[in-house]
């Protein structure tokens, strides 16, 4: 345990390296009592040990490791909850039942909390109580932020893009590489109009590794002819903050986007394909924010489904040979869109070779949560990932698509480690390489 505590310390931010281990302990204790609200609560009384989340977690299905019960990783969230806040509290002290939460026990948790965990709800579906378990990990990854204990991947990212609005650095500015995308694909970008009904952002993992859908989101919205823009000052969907923990941060993440959306009074702010920040903006911006939203938050397949319904978007056969197709976790379990991509396949005249478990219980890609970014989480996450990959070749599809750009890179990730012989496409891309243009049209 001593070294494995030791390799997790090794991977705290360097600005937390510093801090003693009771620091630590007490942030933590201040950030577990923090998140403790009624709801909480609620859901911590209510679990029965029954177990059967395991069976819905990948991690476990995968070790068949006891720690990796979903359940179990909120442990000392739990503890906090018992001796601090419970009904019995004094109780739990003076008699010894519930321990004080310990520094070596945080750091062992960080491994529980982030590498482990994709927060892809698949535990929250099962769980015969009706707990959102996943919610509950999300809140416990709050308190290790606050604890200094966030793995230093995902707070060096997010502090980056608090500061500046990207996670990283670059050679230039993400602004410029968008505009030289689109003079590479001969594609205009409409950028910092001051008026529009859309505002559009970008996955960075799009930016830097597939430009070719942010040629496409464009090409689709200049066919379609709706009035959108980018702008400089809120490009990035993806919320580092959200991955972290770190719940401030996350609001002025997202409160980049929400000032921009508001400032070019558009009616919706079109979410990319990125899952991760579907949910932080569609579910959980407002929150953070303090009011409703003066806007719409649409995940882009969502709103192609809508254009496709109402006879604006036509789209030609995509001729893709045996498909199956992987529904990205944050946007069919927690936002339902589910048939919405399924149409727009249908349309192009594709037909699906399901996966075993696909829809609401889809297993994730083993990527989602920030875990991709997590170094040492890669041999887990490739274990992980192997159970995933047979249902994919057992549909015996030969092309496989996705509505996510962080799966698509998970998936392409696990390509080149097992040089697994399937390419992950975009439906995004897909769409915009189907589009039947006006003058074809019957």
């Amino acid at each position: 345990m001593s070294d494995a505590i030791g390799l997790l310390a090794a991977n705290l931010a360097p600005a937390e390296e510093a801090r003693t281990p009771q620091a630590r302990v007490a942030g933590a204790m201040k950030g577990f009592v923090q998140e403790i609200g009624a709801l909480s609560a609620f859901r911590l009384e209510s679990c029965i040990h029954c177990g059967i989340c395991s069976d819905a977690c990948h991690f476990y299905i995968a070790t068949e490791d006891p720690q990796y019960t979903p359940i179990w990783k909120v442990e000392p969230f739990k503890q906090a909850y018992k001796r601090e806040a419970s009904p019995f509290a004094p109780l739990f002290k003076l008699l010894g039942l519930k321990r004080e939460v310990t520094a070596d026990q945080l750091e062992h948790w960080q491994h529980l909390l982030f590498d482990s965990c994709n927060m892809c709800g698949r535990c929250s579906l099962i769980c015969p109580m009706g707990i959102d378990v996943a919610a509950l990990i999300e809140q416990a990854r709050h308190a290790m932020f606050d604890a200094g204990l966030a793995p230093k991947e995902l707070y060096q990212k997010a502090a980056h893009q608090r500061e500046t609005g990207q996670p990283e650095a670059s050679a230039e500015p993400y602004r410029d590489q968008l505009l030289a995308i689109g003079a590479r694909f001969g594609v205009e970008i409409p950028l910092d109009k001051p008026e529009a009904e859309i505002m559009l952002c970008v996955p960075r993992t799009d930016i830097e590794h597939y430009p070719s859908a942010v040629a496409a989101l464009a090409r689709v919205v200049q066919h379609l002819g709706v009035s959108c823009t980018f702008r400089s000052d809120g490009l990035v969907a993806e919320n580092y903050g959200y991955y972290a923990g770190g719940k401030e941060w996350q609001r002025e993440i997202s409160l980049r986007l929400i000032e921009q959306a508001i400032a070019c009074k558009a009616k919706v702010l079109l979410v990319p394909e990125c899952g991760h920040a579907y949910t932080a903006l569609r579910w959980e911006a407002a929150d953070l924010y303090g009011k409703a939203l003066p806007f719409k938050v649409r995940h882009v397949t969502e709103f192609l489904a809508d254009e496709l319904q109402s006879g604006h978007l036509k789209l030609t056969p995509a001729g893709t040979g045996k498909t199956t197709f992987h529904d990205p976790c944050q946007l069919v379990r927690k936002g339902g869109v589910n048939d919405a991509p399924r149409a727009l396949m249908k349309a192009m005249g594709i037909k699906l070779d399901e996966l075993k478990n696909h829809g609401g219980f889809s297993y994730c890609c083993g990527g989602g949560g920030g875990v991709l970014d997590i170094e040492r989480a890669a041999p887990l996450r490739y274990r992980t990932m192997e159970n995933k990959l047979r249902e994919i070749d057992d549909t015996g599809a030969t092309t496989f698509v996705t509505s996510c750009s962080d799966c698509r890179r998970t998936f392409d990730d696990a390509q080149a480690h097992f040089s697994w012989d399937k390419t992950t496409h975009s439906l995004l891309e897909l769409v915009a390489n189907n589009l039947l243009a006006a003058a074809d049209r019957p």
